[in-house]
């Protein structure tokens, strides 16, 4: 540091000091819409669609595997004997409920699909904004 009566005072930085003063100030300066967050965003907005879908039929999936087994377990096995119920008449409950299981795990595809669908449809304006604008 200089003391210049004429100039005022005058800093000099090392190279390290100069590249933490850079890191300090990129925190807090304004970013500015680079391609390479539109090409960020363009790609969670792909994602989301992809996941909500997928986690909505996974879930309708696996709650109709365990339904289709509760009902198959209530078929095969002698719990109408323990509850003191006619035989046939379990083995009917159980394969109404297998089936009824079966039903709402075959739905998930669809469901899939169907939300994929929705979802394309819904972000569709942005995804095609930003496209645009990344293909000039």
């Amino acid at each position: 540091m200089e003391n210049n009566e004429n100039k005022g005072f005058s800093y000099t930085y090392s190279a390290a000091e100069q590249d933490e003063i850079k890191k300090i100030r990129a925190k807090y300066a304004k970013k500015e819409n680079s391609a390479e967050d539109k090409m960020a965003r363009l790609r969670r907005l792909d994602n989301s669609v992809t996941q909500r879908a997928e986690a909505v039929s996974l879930v309708f999936g696996i709650v109709g595997t365990l339904i289709l087994g509760f009902g198959m377990s209530l078929a095969m096995s002698q719990l109408s004997e323990i509850l003191g119920s006619n035989k046939d008449l379990a083995m009917l409950i159980g394969v109404i409920i297998g089936v009824i299981g079966g039903v709402v795990a075959s739905l998930a595809y669809p469901i899939y699909n169907l939300l994929i669908k929705r979802g394309r449809a819904k972000i569709a304006p942005e995804v095609i904004k930003l496209t645009d604008e990344l293909m000039k």
